[in-house]
């Protein structure tokens, strides 16, 4: 199995770069002072903006690899896996990373409205490029920030203005987001988006375990949609299927579960299937290997 790094709290990650803990809940780190460093491959539990002026080549995100555009954001949440596993090499990265954990937020507005920013999903892989003045701002307001942690003891009253500084960054974040989605295809685009979210909201809320691995029916009920228009779109967007979508969404979460520690049996479980060979079946279907050859491969 691949190492992975778990990021459980923000200070996990502090500590392996080797950046100063200044608050239990929210990390602030300044990539120039503290490299070189090494990478790593993460698994998330907290919700984390990478802004930064470069990035490493061929970083994981989810299953995907890709390069990220320099100058830009990534943007992760709780449950997610990406980085790139350490090689080794000691690497100069420039720019900063945020990182604050769900309890920061929670029984706050900011845990309702953090679902409105979709940009933290795996279903955007390109990330959020910024204009000149959009990087001066955020590096901004995270240097304000970092110095509000440093100096003033943990209290109720610096909670706020750590969300307040938060709320604004994210908001900068949003603004980018749907100004590149802007030039995109908007019909399409939009149910896209809605098929993907509805998708991933049905595992979040853990309703493949009594209703099973969701239909084409089932989405295009509850997008108000009759299947075979919800297909036709699906197939605009991405030359593909919807049933396709589903069964690739499914065996990406069912690869995030494997690289976690789950076996086959637990696997199949989890993402709603009442047998594991039904399980199987899919994903040799969907990627050419069984999930036994996948972990072989991992582990290499």
């Amino acid at each position: 199995m691949k190492k992975i790094l778990q990021v459980t709290n923000p200070n996990v990650y502090a500590r392996f770069v080797g950046a100063p803990e200044i608050h239990p809940l929210v990390s602030v780190i300044h990539y120039d002072e503290v490299s070189p460093i090494r990478v790593s491959l993460n698994r998330y539990g907290v919700y984390g903006l990478f802004i930064q002026r470069n990035f490493p080549k061929n970083l994981t995100y989810g299953m995907k690899i890709f390069d990220a555009a320099e100058g830009s954001i990534i943007a992760v949440e709780p449950g997610q896996i990406g980085g790139k596993e350490d090689n080794g090499e000691d690497l100069y990265i420039k720019g900063w990373v945020l990182l604050f954990s769900p309890e920061l937020i929670r029984g706050t507005n900011l845990e309702i409205r953090i679902k409105d920013y979709h940009f933290f999903s795996y279903f955007s892989v390109e990330t959020l490029k910024m204009e000149t003045s959009e990087w001066s701002r955020i590096t901004q307001l995270l240097t304000q920030m970092r110095h509000e942690l440093k100096e003033n003891e943990d209290s109720p009253a610096l909670r706020a203005v750590t969300l307040g500084y938060i709320r604004l960054i994210l908001e900068y974040c949003q603004r980018i987001y749907l100004r590149q989605i802007s030039k995109e295809d908007k019909t399409s685009s939009d149910i896209l988006k809605r098929f993907h979210n509805l998708l991933r909201d049905y595992y979040l809320e853990g309703r493949q375990i009594d209703q099973g691995v969701p239909s084409v029916k089932y989405c295009a009920d509850h997008l108000a949609y009759s299947p075979r228009y919800l297909g036709d779109v699906i197939h605009k967007a991405t030359g593909g299927t919807a049933v396709g979508y589903i069964h690739s969404f499914v065996i990406d979460q069912g690869k995030n579960l494997l690289m976690n520690g789950n076996n086959i049996n637990e696997t199949a479980h989890l993402l709603g299937f009442d047998f594991p060979h039904h399980f199987t079946r899919m994903f040799k279907k969907m990627t050419g290997i069984t999930p036994t050859e996948f972990l072989g491969k991992k582990s290499l």
